[in-house]
């Protein structure tokens, strides 16, 4: 029962047990004294009647407003303290202590609101939390991937510096390994980079409607020529729907982290790739298979989180950033899509994602 309505049946009340109270008393009294007195209702005896009649009005007026006030301020006064005796405790630091309430009034709905914020308040706590722990563990990875490079590239132009590279050949190693450090490093600064901007959901996304079919049939020619070792297969039912809604820069990135990340673990002498497309209801499934060393069980539900590796050697063949799929999973779910993996350890690898059908306008 709301407040308001709790007020105007106590006012009414005021009024009404006072009407049958009096009502009692008049005919209580009158039954005591000219009945079982055998008193006359004129004179001293009825003077006394009136008076008695007075005071038991005034004592029914002032239990009836006293009972009504108590049992109508407590209603309110009570969830008052208790409202404040959680703003005391959020304002200590403590974001544990509940207020959720049953009623219904306005009361009610106020200790709802200040439960949905103290909740609001503890999640964004938990965040900053999980952000600031995210942050460090960022900050120690960058260092440590950095450093490696750094140390390399420094090493070997103070090999140049002081002469060590004394033959044409030596010199020609040393510059050689300097470039391909470099590189190294400007590609992990570029995902560092990458990854920052999705992470805060700084990154700009150009969406249009893609026929995928066509899309990823040209960046299997593409990749048949960068990766001319490996077998690449490509499949789809040519006759099904293929139209997505996606950011063409964004999606080739993606791809071409998956399909990079598969070409560094296979381990076969025969090399194959396998792309497939499957059309669903409201989305078109994307699987990119490899044969490659496969992922432990228990990897699995980790190997899209930033800096995780499932090779902890960190060599520069197998090590890489630790930020590539980390960035895929980023980018196709700001595709509103989603993206999983299934391996067999020694078999190979599977990464699926799911991407909206767009409509052709």
């Amino acid at each position: 029962m709301s407040i308001k309505k709790r007020l105007l049946l106590s006012n009414i009340a005021m009024i009404i047990i006072p009407v049958i109270g009096f009502l009692l008393i008049e005919i209580i009294l009158g039954y005591l004294f000219f009945v079982m007195g055998n008193a006359e209702p004129e004179g001293k005896s009825l003077q006394r009647f009136m008076n008695y009649r007075m005071v038991a009005v005034l004592l029914l007026l002032a239990i009836t407003n006293g009972l009504l006030t108590y049992f109508v301020s407590r209603t309110i006064i009570k969830p008052i303290k208790r409202l404040n005796l959680a703003a005391e405790k959020i304002k200590q630091g403590d974001l544990d202590h509940s207020i959720q309430s049953r009623k219904k009034d306005e009361l009610g709905q106020l200790a709802n609101t200040f439960e949905e914020m103290r909740k609001s308040l503890k999640q964004a706590k938990e965040t900053q939390a999980k952000y600031e722990e995210n942050r460090q563990e960022l900050i120690a990875s960058i260092s440590h991937d950095l450093r490696t490079p750094v140390t390399s590239i420094k090493g070997h132009v103070q090999g140049v510096l002081d002469g060590v590279a004394d033959s044409p050949e030596k010199l020609e190693r040393y510059m050689q390994t300097i470039d391909n450090k470099t590189d190294q490093l400007e590609k992990m600064v570029d995902e560092l980079f990458v990854y920052s901007k999705l992470d805060l959901d700084r990154m700009p996304f150009q969406f249009e409607v893609l026929d995928i079919y066509a899309y990823l049939n040209d960046m299997v020619d593409e990749l048949m020529f960068q990766y001319d070792e490996i077998n690449f297969e490509f499949t789809a039912d040519r006759k099904r729907n293929f139209l997505v809604k996606a950011d063409r820069e964004q999606l080739h990135r993606a791809i071409m982290n998956v399909i990079t990340n598969s070409v560094k673990f296979i381990d076969k002498k025969e090399a194959m790739i396998r792309i497939r497309l499957i059309e669903q209801s409201e989305h078109v499934m994307i699987m990119i298979e490899d044969n490659g060393s496969g992922i432990d069980e228990f990897e699995l539900p980790y190997i899209f989180d930033h800096f995780y590796r499932t090779d902890t050697s960190r060599n520069s063949a197998t090590g890489g950033s630790g930020l590539g799929l980390a960035i895929v999973k980023k980018i196709i779910e700001a595709h509103g899509g989603t993206i999983w993996a299934e391996s067999e350890l020694g078999q190979g690898t599977t990464i699926n994602f799911l991407l909206k059908k767009g409509e052709q306008t």
